[in-house]
């Protein structure tokens, strides 16, 4: 008999590939046990690389602790709340090259709002000027 997850979409069987949300990051995962709310994942892709620092202080990086996130590992085990399992489509990619894609979209992004953020002070300085006058 197997065990599916009752859920407003279609269930999930043990062995079906999952998308999982762990913390900050998102993986494609094969489904291993159902543990009451829980479900044990095996991870073998990483779609969205979590992110860095304090996650109760977003984009500040004066805390006393920057936490370095790292992606989990292939096969790694974990255990994932069901609300944060979703179905996943199509072939699961090559790990390496998913953890490589996931950490380069991540300094991407991390690129992208750092020149937002010079922009947006460069500005703000030149408008204190007029304001000032």
């Amino acid at each position: 008999m197997m065990e599916t997850i009752n859920r407003n979409e279609p269930g999930f069987k043990i062995g079906d590939v999952v998308r999982a949300e762990v913390r900050t990051g998102q993986y494609a995962c094969e489904l291993m046990e159902l543990n009451g709310p829980r479900a044990l994942v095996k991870v073998l892709a990483v779609l969205k690389h979590p992110e860095q620092g304090d996650l109760h202080n977003p984009y500040n990086p004066d805390v006393p602790m920057f936490h370095e996130r790292r992606a989990l590992s292939y096969t790694e085990k974990t255990n994932v709340l069901l609300r944060d399992l979703n179905k996943y489509n199509g072939q699961v990619p090559d790990y390496k090259q998913t953890l490589l894609a996931a950490a380069e979209a991540e300094i991407a992004g991390l690129d992208r709002l750092q020149r937002w953020a010079a922009k947006g002070l460069e500005q703000l300085i030149q408008l204190k000027q007029d304001y000032d006058k």
